[in-house]
């Protein structure tokens, strides 16, 4: 009998034997379902991982099954690298904590066991993601750190040093307490009002020597008084801080403020042109300076074509577009003005130290207006001055001679004429006296500007007039009418009982400038026709253009108006 048999014979006979078949039968069914499990089931699985976005040191947490009960030969991986034995927190079945490394990476986080690896999730590491910032204001105001002077005087360099104060200077402004006899002095705290309290740098006094995000070079303007600075960019205002200003020549004395409502006008009409025909017209805009600090636009119609170049109000007209065959340009200001009244020493004034810098050379060279070419001006600066070397003497000099040779006429010559006529006919207008003064001085290297404008007379009467300002190390610009000392017809506010002896150094408040020095206009193209107003209240060399299809139009240019004085 086979084996087979004999066992099939004991389970009929005994029922011992058949229960201990059944219970292996069973053992041997559940030790099968637990190694299929063992490689199916209990691989691990990652549910979630949290922060998806972190940084070393931060606590990384992953949840899930299939960890194991210990971690034992277990392991987290982040990007290829394992996570060291130490970093680990805590180890379940279903939860894994541990602290993310130093060098962690942005990468597949997989947690691995015996029985294999669980599918990835994503870590990032949040030091490299590219995050766009929003400006916080309060870290762009530009902020002063130091001042490398204490104290200085009227043309000194100084070095201020911080932060924010922009890679370049573009439309920023350093602000300085101004020398006004009406002016609060703002030693610490808010800045007050910059039309009243403080004075801006000038550019065209290259005043600005560098500009960078964190130092700035700056000429003390003139007009500045001791008090307090600050810096003014798009972003906001610094606070302000102190520096005293020294005098070594003298100071000026700013008073009696009076303001005025200034309109400026010009009419266009009879224009004979195509449909792409246009004309463009340059309105003068009255200048800032230390004498004429505020001067607001009030009203402008129509709407300008450029409205913040510094010098014109630029409007462009297609002459089509005019209505009627007539148009009025026109521009109303609000404009302050200050008597100047010159406390130089003249013992004091010193020869030029700085001939080397950009303003220096501006102010002693040639220009359009400012001719020095012409053999007869040195000629007539050796026979006035001789050997004299001091710049105020040598000033003073030449603005004697004016008064005893010269002839002032109250009307404004007009034509192609040249100002040099005035040394051969001993006769000339305010125009002629201003630009030869001034080319004078500049021959004799004393830095000077001819100021163009208007005059304001009793019952608000105006004229075009002209006169020069000189610079003297140390003090500032010094003004000079030579033409009011020689006589010119003026019906002044108040009673100037000596003027040859005023207008040398000191200035009334009835003084308008619309231009320092002369604007240079470049023509915006070849074929335009150009109109150049020669001696009237702005210098510059371009009033008007109009394009190459124009056939004709005429124009009137208005002499400024007052409509209010205060």
């Amino acid at each position: 009998m086979s084996i087979i048999s004999s066992y099939k014979n004991l389970l009929r006979r005994s029922p011992l034997a058949r229960t201990v078949s059944w219970i292996v039968l069973l053992a041997g069914v559940v030790f099968l379902f637990r190694a299929v499990s063992h490689n199916v089931k209990r691989k691990p699985n990652i549910q979630t991982i949290n922060p998806l976005i972190g940084a070393p040191g931060d606590e990384m947490v992953i949840t899930g099954s299939g960890f194991g009960s210990s971690r034992g030969t277990s392991y987290v991986e982040i990007a290829g690298s394992r996570i060291t034995s130490s970093a680990y927190k805590v180890w379940t079945d279903s939860k894994i904590s541990f602290i993310l490394p130093s060098n962690v990476q942005d990468g597949l986080v997989i947690v691995g066991t015996s029985a294999g690896k669980s599918e990835p999730a994503f870590f990032a590491n949040e030091i490299g993601i590219p995050v766009a910032v929003r400006m916080d204001p309060g870290s762009s105001i530009p902020t002063i750190a130091s001042v490398s002077h204490d104290a200085a005087v009227i043309g000194q360099v100084i070095t201020i040093t911080g932060s924010n104060f922009g890679s370049a200077r573009g439309t920023s402004e350093i602000y300085f307490s101004a020398n006004r006899d009406d002016v609060a002095v703002f030693a610490d705290g808010g800045n007050g009002d910059r039309n009243g309290t403080f004075i801006a740098a000038n550019e065209s006094d290259f005043d600005y020597v560098s500009w960078n995000d964190s130092e700035i070079s700056v000429r003390i303007p003139d007009g500045a008084a001791s008090g307090s600075f600050y810096i003014e960019t798009n972003h906001g205002s610094s606070g302000t801080r102190k520096i005293n200003i020294n005098y070594p020549s003298g100071k000026k004395q700013y008073e009696n403020k009076r303001t005025y409502v200034i309109q400026v006008a010009a009419d266009i009409s009879n224009h004979v042109a195509t449909q792409e025909s246009s004309i463009s017209l340059y309105i003068p805009k009255p200048v800032i300076t230390s004498f004429q600090p505020y001067a607001e636009l009030n009203e402008v119609y129509p709407d300008p074509f450029i409205v913040d170049d510094p010098f014109d109000m630029i409007h462009k007209k297609q002459l089509n577009q005019i209505s009627n065959s007539k148009e009025r340009f026109s521009q109303t200001y609000v404009v302050s003005a200050y008597n100047v009244k010159s406390g130089i020493n003249p013992l004091k004034v010193k020869e030029y130290r700085d001939k080397s810098s950009a303003f220096y050379s501006r102010y002693v060279s040639s220009d359009s207006c400012v001719q020095l070419e012409n053999s007869a001006i040195q000629l007539l600066l050796d026979s006035i001055c001789g050997k004299e070397k001091n710049p105020y003497n040598m000033a003073k000099l030449v603005y004697n001679y004016f008064i005893s040779n010269y002839e002032i006429s109250d009307k404004v010559r007009t034509g192609d004429i040249s100002f040099l006529d005035l040394i051969r006919r001993k006769k000339g207008d305010a125009y002629d006296f201003t630009v030869l003064y001034t080319a004078l001085c500049r021959q004799a290297g004393i830095p000077a500007v001819p100021v163009a404008g208007i005059l304001v007379q009793d019952k608000s009467e105006v004229k075009p007039h002209w006169w020069t300002e000189i610079y003297f190390e140390g003090y500032g610009w010094f003004p000079v009418d030579v033409a009011l000392a020689c006589g010119l017809e003026f019906n002044p506010f108040k009673a100037i009982e000596d003027r040859q002896e005023f207008y040398f150094g000191n200035m009334d408040c009835q003084h308008i400038a619309f231009s320092r020095g002369f604007h240079q206009i470049k023509q915006s193209s070849l074929n335009s026709k150009i109109v150049y107003r020669p001696r009237t209240y702005a210098l510059q060399s371009i009033w008007e253009e109009a394009g190459d299809a124009t056939s004709s139009y005429s124009s009137l240019w208005n002499d400024p108006i007052i409509l209010g004085i205060y």
